[in-house]
């Protein structure tokens, strides 16, 4: 009788112990904050960067919503009334301008913001949104494509716009991508607006097609479809990287360039984990996986300059006004369209 005794009480035991361990278990559940994010960042960078955050913070849950800078913009825009989003990360900076001018960013300093660099930051004390590197304008050229067409490598803007590439070029529609807007806008910087919508005249005979992302000119050219893409520094690398017959060229005249930024999304609850977020984002750690990717990071770090890149690449950064491509981004994208939107493959 005695052994049945024990075992009734262990077995009772047992089961205490295990639904004190599904109450502790349901519990952490519960206490689990979930974020939503935005971001422009690439897949395959998110892919490195976001498992740091888990690791170090598992109790908060991240929903990352991922697309290109044009769309993100458009859907946060959209949701201005009822956002859904608590956090944006790695987005234009120029988009980001256009939401604070709505009113849509919460002020928020991450600790170390003093680390980052001036011009990489919102001017206020308190700023609406903080950069983490710069990205900016490459052509990915196929060279093997450019030996069959009996053709040289394109070094300049000007080249691109040259009879010789006649539906060989192909760029992100700016309306939908953040690299194509850089791009276009850089070139009306550069060249001023008359001389500018000359230049993007010629361009456009050149183009094959716009497309909607601001990688996708990259592995066209490095599957052969075309023989160049506009397209920005990191894919350009990336896919010279993979052994395809592709070079990574930045324009003598200068490219043209943004800021991915973070920032807080202005609601009537802000949530705890959405500000642990943007501490977490510009830690060194993490900026120096940026660094890995893009020379030019928030915060300088120590980390040797990818292969592939001008020697001095803050020198091939043209002289660049944010608040100026926010201001006229409707305007320019207006005008954009009406031109040339003929070329643009379907959404």
């Amino acid at each position: 009788m005695k052994r049945y005794q024990k075992l009734l009480f262990t077995c009772l035991s047992l089961v205490g112990i295990l639904s004190t361990i599904g109450a502790s278990t349901s519990l952490v559940a519960q206490n689990k904050e979930k974020i939503t994010v935005y971001t422009a960042l690439e897949n395959d960078q998110v892919a490195v960067y976001l498992p740091m955050f888990k690791k170090e913070f598992p109790n908060i849950d991240v929903e990352i919503v991922r697309d290109s800078t044009g769309v993100v913009t458009a859907k946060l825009l959209a949701e201005k009334s009822n956002p859904r989003a608590d956090v944006v990360w790695g987005l234009a900076a120029s988009s980001l301008l256009i939401a604070e001018s709505q009113g849509m960013l919460q002020q928020f300093a991450p600790k170390g913001l003093n680390r980052v660099r001036p011009n990489f930051r919102d001017a206020d004390k308190v700023p609406s949104w903080v950069g983490i590197d710069a990205w900016m304008s490459a052509f990915c050229v196929n060279t093997a494509e450019l030996k069959k067409k009996n053709v040289p490598l394109p070094t300049s803007w000007a080249d691109l716009g040259k009879p010789i590439y006649k539906g060989m070029v192909v760029m992100p529609n700016p309306a939908s991508s953040g690299t194509g807007y850089l791009s276009v806008a850089g070139i009306l910087q550069m060249m001023g607006e008359t001389r500018g919508w000359q230049y993007l005249d010629k361009l456009h005979g050149n183009i094959a097609q716009y497309v909607h992302s601001g990688s996708k000119p990259c592995r066209q050219a490095a599957n052969g479809e075309y023989a160049i893409g506009i397209s920005f520094d990191y894919r350009a690398i990336q896919e010279k990287a993979k052994g395809g017959p592709i070079e990574a060229v930045f324009p003598k005249e200068g490219s043209g360039w943004d800021i991915e930024a973070n920032a807080l999304i202005k609601k009537p609850q802000v949530k705890t984990g959405a500000k642990t977020f943007l501490n977490w984002a510009i830690t060194e750690p993490v900026m120096v996986e940026y660094a890995k990717n893009y020379p030019v990071t928030a915060i300088p770090t120590k980390t040797a300059i990818p292969a592939g890149y001008p020697a001095n690449v803050e020198k091939q950064l043209i002289k660049n006004d944010f608040r100026w491509m926010a201001k006229n981004r409707d305007r320019i994208l207006k005008q954009w369209t009406e031109k040339y939107d003929s070329k643009s493959v379907p959404k």
